[in-house]
């Protein structure tokens, strides 16, 4: 048995583990390119078994078509006796057939789920435990315990070693505020980098403003309690923990230094609940005067918190596009959603942007309690208003881990309804198996499908006219349509190509790149 590093946050509990696991990322077949952002979270998980002298291997299955294929060819060399997953609500269809597959080559095998479809779903659970009923979250969290062998949720990067160890708990919970497995601000800031050199870092494909990029996250957690967002009952994904300013640009530095990328896309929800956001704009803009270059940078902020110094700040920094969700043009909307964000906000948002010669890609979407035709042409006509150099609209779906599903109750067979107490208005969805069903939270064009519906509007009818609302501000405003740009499903803030290649990389071992052709 392995035996940690005695500087290790872990290791007075957990020393004995298993010396030897295969991380996997699930393909997600429900984007139109999966090569665009690789995924951070179990990167930062590899990143801590390799530092504590862990052995991991990396099955990276975006955009393989034949994965089970892949996992099949791995599990049989019997390489490790254990595997990770992460998954997404929208991977665990694929997350689902991996496990199958790992199962019927290694029977034995450990297989541990983590990622933000467990974590949310565990919150689910809670909610339901507290309030004295069983739902969906209840069901989900069985048929969970039921597949794998350890569930971890929340944060990973202590949780892990728990999981590892000979006897594990069926359920490791890292979401806890009060556990030491809950990251502070500290030890997030201590944390090793990603371990993105166990991923094949070139066949991930973005650009900000012809800039090749590449994806960072600087800081963890959103306090807003939007209806349509995951974990609003997740300490893991509510609590907001910050890095300093100087270890974000250090991994700027470190990126640009490794993999001569300028362009860098920030991928936490809401930039600018920072208090130090102005601070760590003008380090970034310091770090490129020293290296004598010049990058460009792309990120989200909440529309409401967003000021001219900010704006300024960034522009200096190099963004040059911003992605805010206003995800409605009508009042009532905006306080069904609790949003926190008036029109007004919105509206003077832009203003700041266009002052600063920042583009805005507005986030839009409908679907939600009490949309209505009018609530829907409402929205069209705001975004005409307004003018946003780019938009995305989506048709909503109730994921685990959002109010809408969580405070939902089952109003008829198979149909959940959630109310918002303050205006009595509902939204109801259509209950699924998550683990079968790729719930998509955007389609192709001509190819979406609602699970939910209101009052006002059937399920075909919100497909109908948010295909109508996108035809036509595109048409007014002259955007053209951008099916075929990378990360065009990647960019919403609910959240989370085809190459048929696996990138097989271990920290200990040279293993030559893999093709599964």
């Amino acid at each position: 048995m392995l035996i940690i590093e005695k500087n290790s946050p872990s290791s007075q509990k957990f020393e004995k583990m298993m010396p030897h696991i295969c991380l996997i990322t699930p393909p997600s077949i429900f984007l139109l390119d999966e090569r665009v952002f690789m995924t951070l979270g179990i990167l930062k998980i590899a990143a801590v078994l390799e530092q504590a002298g862990v052995t991991v291997d990396m099955l990276d299955l975006s955009g393989v078509e034949n994965f089970e294929q892949v996992v099949h060819d791995y599990a049989k060399s019997h390489r490790a006796t254990c595997y990770g997953l992460t998954a997404t609500t929208p991977q665990m269809p694929a997350a689902s057939k991996i496990h199958k597959t790992i199962r019927e080559v290694q029977p034995h095998a450990r297989i541990i789920l983590g990622g933000p479809h467990v974590t949310l779903i565990h919150a689910a659970h809670l909610y339901e435990k507290k309030h004295n009923h069983a739902g969906r979250g209840t069901t989900g969290l069985d048929q969970l315990c039921d597949m794998f062998d350890v569930l971890v949720t929340g944060d990973g990067e202590e949780a892990i070693f728990r999981a590892l160890t000979e006897h594990p708990p069926k359920l490791v919970d890292g979401d806890d505020p009060k556990s030491e497995l809950f990251l502070t601000n500290k030890r997030l800031t201590e944390l090793p980098l990603p371990a993105r050199h166990l991923l094949d870092v070139d066949s991930y494909q973005y650009e900000i403003d012809g800039v090749p990029a590449l994806s960072l996250i600087a800081q963890l957690g959103c306090p807003f309690g939007c209806g349509f967002c995951g974990g609003r009952m997740s300490p893991f994904l509510r609590r907001i923990r910050m890095r300093t300013s100087e270890s974000i640009v250090q991994e700027v530095v470190h990126l640009y230094e490794t993999y001569a990328t300028k362009g860098f896309m920030f991928y936490d929800d809401e930039l600018n609940v920072n208090p130090k956001f102005v601070e760590l704009m003008n380090l970034i803009a310091k770090a490129q005067e020293n290296l004598g270059v010049e990058f460009r940078l792309r990120g989200f902020i909440k529309a409401e918190l967003f000021t001219d110094e900010q704006a300024e700040a960034m522009y200096r920094a190099g963004f040059r596009w911003i992605l805010v969700g206003f995800e409605s043009g009508h009042e009532r909307i905006l306080t069904n959603i609790q949003k926190k964000a008036a029109q007004a906000d919105n509206t003077r948002c832009m203003d700041i942007a266009k002052r600063h010669n920042l583009k805005v890609k507005a986030l839009m979407s409908v679907g939600h309690p009490g949309e209505s035709e009018e609530t829907i042409r409402a929205t069209r006509d705001w975004l005409i208003e307004v003018e946003p150099n780019d938009f995305d609209t989506s048709v909503i779906t109730t994921y685990p881990g959002t109010p809408y599903f969580d405070e939902a109750i089952e109003t008829q067979p198979g149909i959940w309804t959630y109310t918002y107490k303050k205006t009595g208005d509902r939204l109801h969805s259509v209950a699924v198996d998550y683990r079968e069903t790729a719930e998509y939270y955007k389609g192709i064009p001509g190819e979406y499908t609602a699970y939910v519906y209101t009052d006002h509007l059937s399920s075909p009818e919100l497909v109908r006219l948010r295909d109508w609302l996108e035809a036509d501000v595109r048409q007014q405003l002259g955007i053209p349509y951008n099916t075929g740009t990378a990360a065009v499903r990647y960019e919403h803030s609910m959240g989370q190509e085809g190459i048929p290649l696996s990138i097989l990389r271990t920290s200990s071992l040279q293993v030559p790149e893999t093709s599964t052709k």
